[in-house]
Protein backbone atom coordinates (compact mmCIF):
# COMPACT_ATOMS: atom_id res chain seq x y z
CA UNK A 1 0.00 0.00 0.00
CA UNK A 2 0.84 3.20 -0.73
CA UNK A 3 0.66 5.06 1.97
CA UNK A 4 1.46 9.09 0.43
CA UNK A 5 -1.43 8.62 -1.79
CA UNK A 6 -3.93 8.96 0.84
CA UNK A 7 -4.87 12.69 1.33
CA UNK A 8 -6.65 13.81 4.62
CA UNK A 9 -11.02 13.03 3.37
CA UNK A 10 -13.66 11.85 5.55
CA UNK A 11 -13.21 8.44 4.46
CA UNK A 12 -12.55 5.98 7.33
CA UNK A 13 -9.64 4.58 6.70
CA UNK A 14 -7.54 8.09 6.38
CA UNK A 15 -9.77 9.20 9.65
CA UNK A 16 -8.47 6.34 11.09
CA UNK A 17 -4.78 7.02 9.94
CA UNK A 18 -4.83 10.53 10.53
CA UNK A 19 -5.91 10.23 14.04
CA UNK A 20 -2.81 8.50 14.91
CA UNK A 21 -0.52 11.35 13.96
CA UNK A 22 -1.25 13.62 17.58
CA UNK A 23 -0.16 10.46 19.53
CA UNK A 24 3.73 10.63 18.15
CA UNK A 25 5.26 13.01 20.97
CA UNK A 26 3.44 10.42 23.16
CA UNK A 27 4.95 7.36 22.06
CA UNK A 28 8.42 8.69 21.59
CA UNK A 29 8.60 9.62 25.83
CA UNK A 30 7.61 5.53 26.21
CA UNK A 31 9.93 4.80 23.52
CA UNK A 32 12.82 5.76 25.26
CA UNK A 33 11.42 4.00 28.73
CA UNK A 34 10.95 0.80 26.72
CA UNK A 35 14.51 0.47 25.33
CA UNK A 36 16.23 1.49 28.77
CA UNK A 37 14.15 -1.70 29.82
CA UNK A 38 15.05 -3.58 27.05
CA UNK A 39 18.57 -3.03 26.96
CA UNK A 40 18.56 -4.15 30.79
CA UNK A 41 16.41 -7.08 29.86
CA UNK A 42 18.93 -8.21 26.84
CA UNK A 43 21.78 -7.61 29.30
CA UNK A 44 20.84 -8.72 33.07
CA UNK A 45 24.65 -8.10 33.92
CA UNK A 46 24.46 -4.02 32.89
CA UNK A 47 24.23 -2.00 36.83
CA UNK A 48 22.36 1.47 36.57
CA UNK A 49 24.79 4.07 34.33
CA UNK A 50 27.23 5.83 34.87
CA UNK A 51 29.23 3.21 36.72
CA UNK A 52 31.52 5.89 38.09
CA UNK A 53 31.32 10.00 38.62
CA UNK A 54 32.07 11.11 34.83
CA UNK A 55 34.72 13.19 33.87
CA UNK A 56 33.26 14.20 30.24
CA UNK A 57 30.40 14.13 28.39
CA UNK A 58 31.24 13.42 25.46
CA UNK A 59 34.24 12.54 23.35
CA UNK A 60 35.59 13.87 20.00
CA UNK A 61 38.09 11.81 17.76
CA UNK A 62 40.13 13.17 15.41
CA UNK A 63 41.46 10.12 13.43
CA UNK A 64 44.58 10.23 11.31
CA UNK A 65 44.31 7.78 8.69
CA UNK A 66 47.19 5.87 7.53
CA UNK A 67 49.64 6.39 10.92
CA UNK A 68 51.65 9.52 11.21
CA UNK A 69 55.41 9.19 12.64
CA UNK A 70 55.54 9.65 16.52
CA UNK A 71 59.31 10.38 16.15
CA UNK A 72 58.35 13.11 13.55
CA UNK A 73 55.81 14.90 15.55
CA UNK A 74 55.61 14.13 19.70
CA UNK A 75 58.79 11.74 20.53
CA UNK A 76 61.88 13.75 19.47
CA UNK A 77 65.08 10.71 19.37
CA UNK A 78 68.54 12.58 19.21
CA UNK A 79 70.00 9.30 19.34
CA UNK A 80 68.13 7.96 16.20
CA UNK A 81 69.19 11.29 14.18
CA UNK A 82 73.03 10.21 15.76
CA UNK A 83 73.07 7.13 13.60
CA UNK A 84 70.67 8.12 10.91
CA UNK A 85 71.17 5.85 7.82
CA UNK A 86 73.30 3.54 9.58
CA UNK A 87 72.22 0.15 10.71
CA UNK A 88 69.74 0.33 13.94
CA UNK A 89 71.09 -2.43 16.13
CA UNK A 90 68.55 -5.19 17.10
CA UNK A 91 70.11 -5.49 20.74
CA UNK A 92 69.50 -1.55 21.24
CA UNK A 93 65.75 -1.81 20.58
CA UNK A 94 65.23 -5.46 22.42
CA UNK A 95 65.65 -7.25 19.14
CA UNK A 96 67.22 -10.70 18.87
CA UNK A 97 68.24 -9.59 15.21
CA UNK A 98 71.96 -8.19 14.13
CA UNK A 99 70.02 -5.35 12.20
CA UNK A 100 66.15 -4.29 12.45
CA UNK A 101 66.94 -2.08 9.05
CA UNK A 102 68.67 1.34 8.59
CA UNK A 103 68.03 4.15 11.14
CA UNK A 104 66.40 7.23 9.87
CA UNK A 105 66.52 10.49 11.36
CA UNK A 106 63.60 12.92 11.72
CA UNK A 107 63.99 16.31 9.39
CA UNK A 108 61.89 17.96 11.78
CA UNK A 109 62.80 20.49 14.38
CA UNK A 110 61.58 19.80 18.14
CA UNK A 111 60.62 22.74 20.93
CA UNK A 112 59.46 22.17 24.61
CA UNK A 113 56.17 24.20 24.70
CA UNK A 114 53.83 25.80 27.16
CA UNK A 115 54.62 25.82 31.22
CA UNK A 116 54.65 22.73 30.83
CA UNK A 117 57.42 21.95 28.00
CA UNK A 118 55.74 19.26 26.01
CA UNK A 119 58.01 18.06 23.32
CA UNK A 120 56.33 18.93 19.83
CA UNK A 121 57.87 18.96 16.38
CA UNK A 122 57.64 21.79 14.04
CA UNK A 123 55.18 20.66 11.82
CA UNK A 124 52.41 21.88 14.16
CA UNK A 125 53.22 25.36 15.28
CA UNK A 126 49.53 26.31 16.12
CA UNK A 127 48.92 23.35 18.03
CA UNK A 128 51.81 23.60 20.06
CA UNK A 129 49.96 26.61 21.75
CA UNK A 130 47.77 24.59 23.20
CA UNK A 131 50.21 21.96 24.76
CA UNK A 132 49.10 23.10 28.47
CA UNK A 133 46.05 21.33 27.55
CA UNK A 134 46.85 18.46 25.92
CA UNK A 135 47.91 15.35 27.63
CA UNK A 136 50.88 13.31 25.21
CA UNK A 137 51.27 9.19 25.45
CA UNK A 138 54.09 8.35 24.17
CA UNK A 139 53.85 4.57 24.66
CA UNK A 140 50.55 3.52 22.42
CA UNK A 141 51.34 -0.14 21.20
CA UNK A 142 48.84 -2.65 19.47
CA UNK A 143 48.43 -5.56 17.46
CA UNK A 144 48.41 -5.00 13.70
CA UNK A 145 51.09 -4.08 11.31
CA UNK A 146 48.17 -4.30 8.19
CA UNK A 147 45.93 -1.07 8.36
CA UNK A 148 42.66 -3.34 7.60
CA UNK A 149 43.38 -4.87 11.21
CA UNK A 150 45.03 -1.99 13.00
CA UNK A 151 41.67 0.14 11.97
CA UNK A 152 39.30 -2.50 13.53
CA UNK A 153 41.56 -2.57 16.68
CA UNK A 154 41.41 1.22 16.84
CA UNK A 155 38.08 1.52 15.92
CA UNK A 156 36.02 -1.60 17.41
CA UNK A 157 38.89 -3.63 19.67
CA UNK A 158 39.27 -6.37 18.34
CA UNK A 159 40.29 -7.29 14.43
CA UNK A 160 38.25 -10.87 14.70
CA UNK A 161 34.83 -10.84 14.15
CA UNK A 162 32.11 -8.01 13.83
CA UNK A 163 32.39 -6.13 16.82
CA UNK A 164 30.51 -2.79 17.82
CA UNK A 165 32.77 0.22 17.58
CA UNK A 166 33.94 2.68 20.18
CA UNK A 167 31.26 5.30 19.64
CA UNK A 168 28.55 2.45 19.55
CA UNK A 169 29.55 1.15 22.91
CA UNK A 170 29.64 4.49 24.08
CA UNK A 171 25.82 5.73 22.35
CA UNK A 172 24.68 2.22 24.30
CA UNK A 173 26.13 2.70 27.63
CA UNK A 174 25.10 6.88 27.19
CA UNK A 175 22.32 7.44 24.84
CA UNK A 176 22.05 10.70 23.33
CA UNK A 177 21.64 14.09 25.14
CA UNK A 178 19.77 15.37 22.65
CA UNK A 179 15.86 14.04 20.98
CA UNK A 180 16.71 15.27 17.73
CA UNK A 181 20.54 13.84 16.99
CA UNK A 182 21.85 10.46 16.87
CA UNK A 183 24.14 9.79 19.74
CA UNK A 184 27.28 8.95 17.24
CA UNK A 185 27.98 10.81 14.00
CA UNK A 186 30.99 10.41 12.29
CA UNK A 187 32.58 12.57 9.61
CA UNK A 188 33.69 11.97 6.28
CA UNK A 189 34.56 8.32 7.47
CA UNK A 190 36.91 5.64 6.19
CA UNK A 191 34.90 3.62 3.04
CA UNK A 192 38.22 1.62 3.66
CA UNK A 193 40.16 -0.69 5.73
CA UNK A 194 36.69 -1.83 7.52
CA UNK A 195 34.99 0.55 6.00
CA UNK A 196 31.77 0.24 7.82
CA UNK A 197 32.49 -1.55 10.77
CA UNK A 198 34.77 1.25 12.05
CA UNK A 199 31.05 3.03 13.26
CA UNK A 200 29.10 0.15 13.23
CA UNK A 201 26.47 -1.35 15.50
CA UNK A 202 27.41 -4.79 15.45
CA UNK A 203 25.26 -6.83 17.66
CA UNK A 204 24.08 -3.72 19.87
CA UNK A 205 20.69 -2.15 19.06
CA UNK A 206 20.78 -0.91 15.47
CA UNK A 207 20.10 2.77 16.83
CA UNK A 208 23.52 2.60 18.49
CA UNK A 209 25.36 2.55 14.91
CA UNK A 210 26.58 5.63 13.68
CA UNK A 211 25.37 8.15 11.43
CA UNK A 212 27.82 9.02 8.66
CA UNK A 213 28.48 12.38 6.87
CA UNK A 214 29.75 11.93 3.91
CA UNK A 215 32.86 10.27 3.69
CA UNK A 216 37.08 10.63 3.49
CA UNK A 217 37.56 10.99 0.05
CA UNK A 218 34.40 13.64 -0.53
CA UNK A 219 35.45 17.47 0.46
CA UNK A 220 32.75 18.41 3.49
CA UNK A 221 31.04 21.10 1.71
CA UNK A 222 29.84 18.52 -0.50
CA UNK A 223 28.65 16.04 1.87
CA UNK A 224 25.68 15.25 2.44
CA UNK A 225 23.22 13.08 5.08
CA UNK A 226 21.65 10.37 3.48
CA UNK A 227 17.91 10.46 2.51
CA UNK A 228 17.56 13.14 5.14
CA UNK A 229 15.42 15.56 2.97
CA UNK A 230 11.97 14.00 0.82
CA UNK A 231 11.39 16.20 -2.01
CA UNK A 232 7.53 14.62 -2.84
CA UNK A 233 6.12 14.41 0.80
CA UNK A 234 5.27 17.23 3.02
CA UNK A 235 6.33 17.21 6.48
CA UNK A 236 2.78 16.96 8.01
CA UNK A 237 2.27 13.93 5.15
CA UNK A 238 5.30 12.01 6.03
CA UNK A 239 4.11 12.28 9.67
CA UNK A 240 1.27 10.63 8.93
CA UNK A 241 3.26 7.80 7.05
CA UNK A 242 5.12 7.31 9.63
CA UNK A 243 2.48 6.87 12.47
CA UNK A 244 0.81 4.43 10.33
CA UNK A 245 3.99 2.06 9.81
CA UNK A 246 4.95 2.51 13.52
CA UNK A 247 1.63 1.30 14.75
CA UNK A 248 2.46 -1.31 12.42
CA UNK A 249 5.89 -2.39 14.18
CA UNK A 250 4.03 -1.27 17.50
CA UNK A 251 1.53 -3.88 17.11
CA UNK A 252 4.06 -6.61 16.35
CA UNK A 253 6.17 -5.65 19.01
CA UNK A 254 3.23 -6.04 21.58
CA UNK A 255 2.70 -9.67 19.66
CA UNK A 256 6.46 -10.93 20.29
CA UNK A 257 8.82 -10.95 23.36
CA UNK A 258 11.69 -7.74 23.66
CA UNK A 259 13.08 -7.30 20.06
CA UNK A 260 16.19 -5.39 19.85
CA UNK A 261 15.42 -4.94 16.07
CA UNK A 262 12.10 -4.08 16.18
CA UNK A 263 12.60 -1.88 19.18
CA UNK A 264 15.57 -0.13 17.27
CA UNK A 265 13.62 0.38 13.96
CA UNK A 266 10.69 2.17 15.84
CA UNK A 267 13.44 4.62 17.63
CA UNK A 268 15.48 4.98 13.95
CA UNK A 269 12.34 6.32 11.79
CA UNK A 270 11.54 8.67 14.63
CA UNK A 271 14.90 9.99 14.86
CA UNK A 272 15.50 9.94 11.49
CA UNK A 273 11.90 12.14 11.41
CA UNK A 274 13.24 14.45 14.07
CA UNK A 275 16.41 15.47 11.97
CA UNK A 276 14.86 16.88 8.94
CA UNK A 277 14.35 20.09 10.97
CA UNK A 278 17.67 19.74 13.20
CA UNK A 279 20.49 18.47 11.08
CA UNK A 280 20.52 21.57 7.98
CA UNK A 281 20.63 23.88 10.42
CA UNK A 282 23.79 22.55 12.62
CA UNK A 283 25.16 21.71 9.22
CA UNK A 284 25.21 25.14 7.73
CA UNK A 285 28.17 27.43 8.64
CA UNK A 286 25.98 30.80 8.06
CA UNK A 287 25.40 31.29 11.58
CA UNK A 288 29.11 31.21 12.27
CA UNK A 289 31.33 34.46 12.76
CA UNK A 290 33.94 35.59 10.34
CA UNK A 291 36.43 34.89 13.59
CA UNK A 292 35.45 31.32 14.16
CA UNK A 293 35.77 30.61 10.57
CA UNK A 294 39.11 32.44 10.72
CA UNK A 295 40.00 30.58 13.65
CA UNK A 296 39.26 26.94 12.22
CA UNK A 297 40.83 28.09 8.78
CA UNK A 298 37.72 27.56 7.04
CA UNK A 299 37.65 29.37 3.17
CA UNK A 300 41.69 29.18 3.23
CA UNK A 301 43.40 26.28 2.07
CA UNK A 302 45.01 23.74 2.66
CA UNK A 303 42.64 23.85 6.12
CA UNK A 304 39.14 24.76 4.40
CA UNK A 305 38.43 21.02 4.73
CA UNK A 306 39.45 19.71 7.51
CA UNK A 307 38.58 22.66 9.40
CA UNK A 308 35.01 22.33 8.54
CA UNK A 309 35.33 18.97 10.15
CA UNK A 310 36.05 20.62 13.23
CA UNK A 311 33.78 22.79 13.28
CA UNK A 312 30.79 20.68 12.42
CA UNK A 313 32.28 18.34 15.52
CA UNK A 314 32.14 21.04 18.14
CA UNK A 315 28.31 22.31 16.62
CA UNK A 316 27.68 18.28 17.47
CA UNK A 317 29.26 18.25 20.43
CA UNK A 318 27.29 21.48 21.66
CA UNK A 319 24.53 19.96 20.98
CA UNK A 320 24.31 16.95 23.02
CA UNK A 321 25.54 14.13 20.58
CA UNK A 322 28.22 12.10 22.41
CA UNK A 323 30.67 10.59 20.33
CA UNK A 324 32.02 12.72 17.32
CA UNK A 325 34.41 11.34 14.80
CA UNK A 326 36.68 13.53 12.47
CA UNK A 327 38.85 11.47 9.96
CA UNK A 328 41.22 12.56 7.25
CA UNK A 329 41.56 11.02 4.22
CA UNK A 330 44.04 8.35 3.49
CA UNK A 331 47.06 10.19 3.45
CA UNK A 332 49.09 9.38 6.37
CA UNK A 333 51.02 6.52 4.96
CA UNK A 334 54.22 7.87 3.82
CA UNK A 335 55.92 4.93 2.66
CA UNK A 336 58.22 7.17 0.65
CA UNK A 337 58.90 11.19 0.64
CA UNK A 338 57.97 11.37 4.62
CA UNK A 339 59.22 14.50 4.63
CA UNK A 340 57.28 16.16 2.08
CA UNK A 341 54.08 14.12 3.11
CA UNK A 342 54.09 15.19 6.29
CA UNK A 343 54.41 18.63 6.06
CA UNK A 344 51.55 18.58 3.68
CA UNK A 345 49.10 16.61 5.93
CA UNK A 346 50.14 18.70 9.15
CA UNK A 347 49.35 21.78 7.21
CA UNK A 348 45.82 20.31 6.49
CA UNK A 349 45.17 19.85 9.88
CA UNK A 350 47.82 21.77 12.43
CA UNK A 351 45.16 25.18 12.76
CA UNK A 352 41.57 23.55 12.52
CA UNK A 353 42.35 20.96 15.49
CA UNK A 354 44.24 24.11 17.44
CA UNK A 355 41.50 26.42 16.59
CA UNK A 356 38.72 23.36 17.81
CA UNK A 357 40.26 23.33 21.36
CA UNK A 358 40.71 26.82 21.36
CA UNK A 359 36.83 27.51 20.46
CA UNK A 360 35.82 24.40 22.98
CA UNK A 361 37.75 26.53 25.86
CA UNK A 362 35.85 29.63 24.90
CA UNK A 363 32.60 28.15 24.91
CA UNK A 364 33.25 26.36 28.33
CA UNK A 365 32.70 22.37 26.40
CA UNK A 366 36.30 21.76 26.68
CA UNK A 367 35.84 20.78 30.52
CA UNK A 368 33.94 17.63 29.66
CA UNK A 369 34.50 16.98 25.92
CA UNK A 370 37.21 14.78 25.59
CA UNK A 371 39.76 15.56 22.52
CA UNK A 372 41.51 12.53 21.56
CA UNK A 373 44.10 12.20 18.61
CA UNK A 374 45.65 9.15 16.77
CA UNK A 375 45.76 7.00 14.40
CA UNK A 376 46.12 3.20 13.75
CA UNK A 377 50.00 3.31 14.51
CA UNK A 378 53.20 5.02 14.21
CA UNK A 379 55.84 4.90 11.40
CA UNK A 380 58.88 3.11 11.99
CA UNK A 381 62.39 4.82 13.04
CA UNK A 382 63.83 2.40 10.01
CA UNK A 383 64.01 4.33 6.69
CA UNK A 384 61.78 2.24 3.83
CA UNK A 385 61.92 3.08 0.10
CA UNK A 386 64.81 5.54 0.30
CA UNK A 387 63.40 7.82 2.22
CA UNK A 388 59.55 7.18 4.28
CA UNK A 389 58.65 5.02 6.80
CA UNK A 390 57.07 1.77 7.21
CA UNK A 391 54.21 0.93 9.63
CA UNK A 392 54.78 0.80 13.24
CA UNK A 393 52.61 -0.70 15.77
CA UNK A 394 54.80 -1.44 18.66
CA UNK A 395 55.76 1.87 19.46
CA UNK A 396 53.65 5.28 18.62
CA UNK A 397 51.87 8.42 19.90
CA UNK A 398 48.63 9.75 20.64
CA UNK A 399 47.03 12.81 22.50
CA UNK A 400 43.80 13.75 24.88
CA UNK A 401 42.93 17.13 25.68
CA UNK A 402 39.48 18.09 28.15
CA UNK A 403 37.60 16.07 29.25
CA UNK A 404 39.09 15.83 32.82
CA UNK A 405 42.46 14.67 31.50
CA UNK A 406 45.60 16.20 33.03
CA UNK A 407 46.83 19.01 30.58
CA UNK A 408 50.84 19.25 29.88
CA UNK A 409 51.37 15.89 30.86
CA UNK A 410 54.11 13.64 28.82
CA UNK A 411 53.14 10.05 29.83
CA UNK A 412 55.07 6.87 29.09
CA UNK A 413 58.25 6.79 27.15
CA UNK A 414 60.12 5.11 24.32
CA UNK A 415 63.16 3.40 24.08
CA UNK A 416 66.12 5.61 22.51
CA UNK A 417 64.74 5.28 18.80
CA UNK A 418 61.14 5.12 19.33
CA UNK A 419 60.89 1.47 18.11
CA UNK A 420 59.19 0.35 21.63
CA UNK A 421 57.65 1.11 25.17
CA UNK A 422 60.42 2.15 27.59
CA UNK A 423 57.93 3.15 30.36
CA UNK A 424 54.48 2.98 31.31
CA UNK A 425 52.97 1.45 27.92
CA UNK A 426 49.49 1.97 27.63
CA UNK A 427 47.77 -0.72 25.12
CA UNK A 428 44.99 0.02 22.85
CA UNK A 429 42.38 -1.73 25.16
CA UNK A 430 43.99 0.51 28.17
CA UNK A 431 43.22 3.38 25.97
CA UNK A 432 39.82 2.45 25.48
CA UNK A 433 39.06 1.69 28.89
CA UNK A 434 40.21 5.23 29.88
CA UNK A 435 38.18 6.86 27.64
CA UNK A 436 35.25 4.70 28.51
CA UNK A 437 35.79 5.92 32.26
CA UNK A 438 36.36 9.52 31.85
CA UNK A 439 32.57 8.93 30.45
CA UNK A 440 31.95 7.34 33.82
CA UNK A 441 31.69 4.06 32.27
CA UNK A 442 33.16 0.79 33.85
CA UNK A 443 34.79 -1.19 30.82
CA UNK A 444 34.38 -4.66 32.71
CA UNK A 445 30.94 -3.72 33.64
CA UNK A 446 29.69 -2.10 30.14
CA UNK A 447 28.89 -5.75 28.40
CA UNK A 448 26.08 -6.96 26.35
CA UNK A 449 24.81 -10.68 26.22
CA UNK A 450 25.38 -12.20 22.65
CA UNK A 451 25.78 -15.61 21.02
CA UNK A 452 25.90 -16.96 24.74
CA UNK A 453 28.21 -15.10 26.11
CA UNK A 454 28.98 -11.08 27.80
CA UNK A 455 30.75 -8.88 25.51
CA UNK A 456 32.55 -5.64 26.00
CA UNK A 457 35.05 -3.27 24.28
CA UNK A 458 37.98 -4.21 25.96
CA UNK A 459 37.20 -8.17 25.51
CA UNK A 460 39.03 -9.74 28.68
CA UNK A 461 41.77 -6.92 28.53
CA UNK A 462 42.34 -3.41 29.50
CA UNK A 463 43.65 -1.23 32.70
CA UNK A 464 42.22 2.06 33.26
CA UNK A 465 45.00 4.47 32.69
CA UNK A 466 44.67 6.54 36.30
CA UNK A 467 47.96 8.56 35.73
CA UNK A 468 46.57 10.46 32.87
CA UNK A 469 43.20 11.68 34.33
CA UNK A 470 42.70 14.48 37.05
Amino acid sequence: MRCHQFLPTTTRRAMLQNSAAGFGSLALAALAGQQAVADQKLSPALPPLPHVAARAKRVIFLFMWGGPSHVDIFDPKPQLSAISGQPLSGKSVGSDADSVGTALGSPFKFAQHGDSGVWISELFPHLSRQADRMCVIRSMHTEGSAHGEALLRLHTGQANLVRPSVGAWVSYGLGCESDNLPAFITISPPRGHGGVQNYGSAFLPAMHQGTAIGSAEIPLAKAVVSNLANQRLDKGLQRSQLDLIQSINRRHLRDTTVDQNIEGLIANYELAFRMQSTMPQIMSLSDESKETLELYGIDSEPTDNFGRQCLLARKFAENGVRYIQVSTDYTWDHHQKVQPGHVKESAKVDRPIAGLIEDLARRGLLEDTLVVWGAEFGRTPMVENGDGRNHHPKAFTMWMAGGGVRGGLTYGSTDDFGYAPAENPVHMHDLHATILYALGLDHERLTFRHAGRNFRLTDVFGNVVHDVLV
